[in-house]
């Protein structure tokens, strides 16, 4: 069974801040994306563990070798005892570099596979965020960068430095063993290098939050500025927005500065103390050599011992600013996947031929909780058509969000075919409905892409047609590769009238039930309009239903009945004809006050209601 991410039942007010650490989701709601991301993985992470194990044994062959030399190659002055031991510590040598090969590939691997697991929720995060909340481009995006932190993290030196630590008191025992007075100085130095460990992980915190959010809005306001530049531009306002850009940059290097500050201050301290204790293990067992209690080879052992034993904890430190980004991403990814959530798809329904009803239907941008449209209610049969009209502002967008599934009704229902919405799988509710908006976005590849909707292997003769009905096809038959002229992002090889009409082609294809068409006509000529109005007679004529918003009056030529919006509520609703004598007779001075027929399952005015 597939998964719908579309119309679960989540609280607005649930979703995630990305601002800092901040949420309002709950905390039971939480799933552990990341920790269930590495589950198939835990089969790899353990054969880590096992040669991080052995790397760590091997990691003693230094010492071990420096102990036999001095102990007893020097007394003994056996040439073939040092050759031997030579070769042996070469062998072992070579093995450990091969085992640190294999589990930084490894990682490396397992970084690979939780981006494969969850690059696809966080794209659909990423899509369907703005569609539930009121955030910025830097907020939505931010899922993506926490997915970056993760993987990176997991790609670096940091596991490493995990898988080894286990392995300190290890060593310190040994060294305990070489002589206590040496073991209780290395575990004094280990203990300060533990705390130093955790000092950077508290100051690190609030630095690390504050650089994210920082280069988020960076990246966000350099986005902005990208896909306005032909305004900026022409407006002169390049040297304005640069300004306001160099504040911005200002503040995320200083929010960097910062960070780096602690991470160098830190990281400088404990390579220090790492060396400087590491010269006092080498002091003291001179002491020790020069009072009989040990001999030089313990001496050397011991250092070299103690240094492989505090070089885990001073990689954490160097990788420290990483694990902390790591883990804040994991966390904020853990909160805002939890809140979109897959649950199971919607059993498959027969496709829609009947009807659109629409009943007591209020509808708020995303975040929003008063509602900009009220008390929608109407229905339209198959082969029926719908126009919007109404002053700008007057909430027809927004009903139109709601009528094709993007915005979800603060209250009432939109049903086809009596089913609401959400009933239908996401997949096949795609399919039929055309949706045009009125901002036209088309992407990257060819125009047949686009027409298709990217479908896999679509049918060529459905996308000639599709660009047949939107009266396109001769158009594009003169660009230079016709159907497989390539268009960048949101179509700039088309001007504005070019790209609407392969919006409505691609609005039309798969001849789907429902058309929605949000000024279809903003940017069209007059052919363009003639164009757009035999696509609506088609559209009518094979059964569906279309519903057109619009300010000029070419694009409701072909409409049965018109509905008359203003502050959000309904002021005409009828005949296309009763209304525009209604409208033209005298202009609305309230909202109108609306009932449902129920012998005719549409909406009535009643009289002396202002209109």
């Amino acid at each position: 069974m597939t998964k719908n991410y579309l119309y679960k039942k989540i609280p607005l007010g649930n979703i995630v801040s990305y601002k800092g650490e901040r949420s309002v989701a709950r905390p039971h709601q939480l799933v552990p994306v990341v920790r269930a991301a590495l589950g198939p993985a835990r089969s790899m992470l353990l054969l880590i563990a096992v040669f991080s194990g052995v790397v760590n044994v091997l990691a003693l062959t230094s010492s071990i070798y420096m102990l036999q030399v001095y102990d007893r190659v020097l007394s003994s002055r056996s040439v073939p005892t040092l050759i031997a031991l030579s070769l042996a510590a070469l062998w072992l040598y070579g093995v450990q570099a091969i085992l640190d090969v294999i589990r930084s590939r490894m990682l490396v691997r397992i970084s690979a596979h939780v981006e494969r697991d969850l690059a696809p929720r966080v794209f659909r995060v990423i899509v369907e965020m703005p569609l539930r909340a009121r955030i910025s481009s830097a907020e939505a995006m931010q899922p993506l960068r926490d997915l970056d932190s993760v993987r990176g993290f997991l790609a670096s030196g940091g596991p490493i430095a995990i898988f080894d630590m286990p392995w300190m008191p290890v060593y310190l025992l040994l060294i305990f063993i070489l002589h206590p007075a040496l073991g209780w100085l290395a575990t004094c130095g280990a203990l300060f290098l533990v705390g130093l460990t955790i000092a950077t992980d508290r100051l690190s915190r609030e630095p690390t939050r504050e650089t994210v959010a920082e280069a988020g809005r960076r990246a966000a306001f350099a986005e902005a500025a990208r896909r306005n530049a032909e305004v900026l531009r022409a407006m002169g306002l390049t040297h304005r927005m640069m300004s306001i850009w160099g504040r911005g940059d200002q503040r995320y290097l200083e929010a960097n500065r910062r960070l780096s500050d602690v991470a160098s201050l830190l990281g400088g301290i404990g390579k220090a103390l790492r060396i400087a204790l590491q010269s006092a293990v080498l002091g003291l067992g001179a002491y020790l050599v020069i009072h009989g209690e040990a001999t030089g080879g313990i001496m050397l052992a011991a250092s070299v011992t103690m240094s492989r034993a505090l070089a885990p904890i001073e990689l954490a430190i160097a990788q420290w600013k990483g694990f902390v980004a790591a883990r804040q991403g994991a966390k904020r990814l853990d909160r805002v996947i939890a809140e979109f959530d897959e649950v199971e798809e919607p059993m498959q329904l027969p496709a829609p031929r009947r009807d659109l009803s629409v009943a007591g239907l209020y509808v708020g941008p995303p975040g929003a909780s008063l509602p900009t449209v009220q008390n929608i209610n109407f229905r339209l049969n198959a082969g029926e058509a719908l126009g919007i009209i109404g002053p700008s502002a007057a909430g027809k967008s927004t009903l139109v969000r709601a009528l094709v599934g993007v915005w979800r009704p603060l209250r009432g229902e939109i049903r086809l075919d009596g089913a609401a919405l959400g009933q239908w799988p996401p997949s096949d509710l795609g399919r039929y409905i055309g949706y045009l908006p009125q901002d036209i976005e088309l992407f990257e590849g060819t125009i047949a892409d686009n027409i298709a909707r990217f479908e896999p292997n679509a049918d060529p003769n459905a996308i000639v047609a599709a660009a047949q009905a939107a009266g396109v096809h001769e158009m594009v038959l003169h660009l230079e590769h016709g159907y497989d002229t390539r268009i960048g992002e949101g179509g700039h090889a088309l001007s504005a009238g070019q790209r609407q009409r392969v919006g409505l082609a691609r609005a039309l294809y798969g001849n789907p039930f429902l058309v929605v068409l949000d000024e279809p006509n903003s940017n069209l000529d007059a052919e363009g309009e003639a164009a757009l109005t035999a696509a609506l007679v088609s559209v009518k004529s094979r059964g569906g239903i279309v519903i057109v918003i619009a300010h000029r009056a070419g694009a409701i030529s072909a409409v049965d009945w018109l509905y008359v919006l203003n502050n959000g509520q309904m002021q005409h609703y009828g005949r296309k004809d009763e209304v525009l004598r209604e409208v033209m007779k005298k202009p609305p001075q309230s909202p109108a006050v609306a009932r449902p027929d129920a012998s005719a399952g549409r909406l009535q005015t009643q009289a002396g209601a202002g209109v």
